[in-house]
């Protein structure tokens, strides 16, 4: 087990063994801590189907991809927690260029301790006591090294933890039939309701990394929901809310020089829902579209004033949607 280290726990890679990388959980800390990386890909699965290939190839930065399907706050700053430590192999190897960062807005309301699943912390701890759990686990070896070594085949580390969603799923058909649409809620909740957890999150989970690694770019974006995610929003009656989120935050981020702000949600593609394989999955072709964004300034925010003119456009967006035409059709 320590010799092929499925988990990265101890070393990177050996050369020539058909790693299996698809457990985010119990992989991405020893990725974190032992791969050679200059850039790392955090968030959500609004991430998993990002090529590190096109980060290497539009933006010459080589780049791991660390995300956590449905991650909060919490998450994000376990991980990043690793990624800039000094002392492991990763840090001694270079130091951290760029960190491509999904701003999950709905998710900026988590309680800033809690994680989106329970974590192996016998992973991310520098405890080796405790490693007998990864050392003599049974399903590790079965799953991780002999199943690998028998079928000779591992995972592409450029594509690891990309959705199951064939291209065929990518369809409004597919989409309606699958959309459960919330409950209206009659109490409107009020502008300002999100912004103290909002700000707690901030500066309890991602802004200290900004503001202690002030030679690392951060790029962070608000990635590209579909519109139909705006309908959930105006059913939960949080509209109001939602934008004072996004304005809160664009300023918060719009403070450091090292922090590049990206808005996608106003791209024309999120009006068509054969872009996605669900209310906010979109297909693989945007997430190059991002990449090559962040390499030439597209849809790069600036000030608070180009921030205040994107969200009056989501507006107009929203607002001259025929909902109910997509919702009282039969799909």
């Amino acid at each position: 087990m320590i010799y092929v280290d499925p988990f990265f726990h101890y070393h990177a890679p050996l050369e020539g063994f058909p790693y299996v990388v698809d457990n985010q959980l119990s992989q991405n800390p020893g990725m974190a801590k032992n791969m050679k990386y200059e850039g790392c890909i955090i968030g959500s699965s609004m991430t998993v189907n990002f090529d590190t290939d096109d980060f290497k190839e539009l933006l010459d930065v080589d780049t791991i991809k660390l995300s956590y399907s449905g991650a909060y706050p919490k998450d994000d700053y376990n991980i990043l927690s690793i990624v800039f430590d000094k002392n492991t192999n990763a840090r001694k190897n270079s130091d951290v260029k760029a960190v491509f960062f999904a701003m999950d807005i709905p998710t900026m309301t988590a309680d800033t301790e809690t994680t989106k699943y329970p974590l192996p912390e016998y992973l991310y701890d520098n405890n080796y006591l405790n490693d007998v759990k990864y050392l003599l686990n049974k399903d590790v070896l079965l799953q991780y090294i002999m199943r690998p070594m028998i079928q000779g085949q591992g995972s592409d580390l450029s594509e690891i933890y990309a959705s199951w969603w064939t291209p065929d799923y990518y369809n409004i058909q597919w989409v309606m039939h699958n959309y459960d649409e919330p409950e209206y809620v009659d109490e409107e909740t009020a502008a300002d309701a999100l912004l103290p957890q909002t700000k707690e999150n901030l500066e309890v989970n991602i802004l200290p990394f900004v503001e202690n690694n002030p030679n690392t770019q951060f790029y962070f974006f608000f990635p590209p929901y579909s519109i139909l995610y705006w309908h959930n929003v105006m059913q939960e009656n949080t509209l109001s809310a939602t934008f004072s989120q996004y304005q809160y935050v664009a300023e918060r981020l719009l403070e450091y020089d090292n922090v590049h702000l990206f808005y996608f949600q106003t791209m024309p593609e999120t009006l068509d829902l054969n872009n996605y394989a669900d209310y906010t999955h979109y297909k693989p072709d945007i997430n190059r579209f991002m990449v090559k964004c962040f390499s030439d300034g597209n849809y790069e925010i600036h000030s608070l004033d180009e921030m205040e003119s994107e969200l009056n456009k989501m507006w107009d967006m929203i607002d001259s949607f025929d909902f109910n035409e997509l919702l009282n059709k039969e799909w």
